[in-house]
């Protein structure tokens, strides 16, 4: 189930790609809608290369083809609806009739899609993105943990390598100050 919100425009998405680009095709994609609660859908609109065609005065002026353009060759039949409205919660069937022209002779094949729109007043957060957030605060916490954790380990090493280089140089200054060949008592140390 697909929500959109009504005032707003929503984008109803239809995508065939063949197997094989060097096949040469044509393409005609049809829309058809069937409103809740009704049997019979109808055919709202048509793009036959180049022109689109609105078939059915509620949605005149308000569908507007966002597919493959300058190719009768069409792999992206998606279609938006601007001012959606609560009359447009239903069950929107699009059909990619494509002939391939192939070495042996014409092929015709027929894709249909299938979304089944519910017109909502408000935009309603799905739970993945609402757990993606929350695992995104998360994670910049944790990292800045970890962060302030190395600084503070890295701090501590290079201040206790300081302290024994220190330690070091005062012992050999210590050192310095004793000379072996000094006298103790009249005891000569060598």
């Amino acid at each position: 189930m697909t929500e959109a919100v009504a005032g707003e425009s929503f984008m109803l998405g239809c995508i065939s790609c063949k197997r094989r680009e060097e096949v040469s095709a044509e393409t005609i994609v049809d829309w058809h809608f069937k409103p809740d609660g009704t049997d019979e859908p109808y055919h709202i609109f048509r793009y036959e290369y180049p022109l689109p065609i609105i078939l059915h005065e509620d949605f005149e002026g308000r569908l507007e083809w966002h597919g493959t353009e300058g190719t009768a060759d069409v792999q992206i039949g998606a279609i938006f609806i601007h001012n959606v409205t609560y009359n447009d919660t239903g069950t929107y069937t699009c059909t990619l009739e494509r002939t391939l022209f192939l070495p042996l002779g014409e092929e015709h094949v027929t894709i249909e899609k299938i979304v089944e729109l519910t017109v909502v007043p408000e935009a309603n957060r799905e739970l993945t993105a609402v757990i993606s957030e929350i695992m995104m605060y998360v994670l910049i916490v944790v990292l800045q943990l970890w962060m302030i954790g190395v600084l503070i380990y890295c701090y501590k090493k290079i201040y206790a390598e300081n302290e024994a280089r220190e330690a070091r140089k005062a012992l050999r200054e210590t050192n310095k100050l004793i000379d072996p060949k000094d006298t103790c008592d009249g005891v000569h140390l060598e």
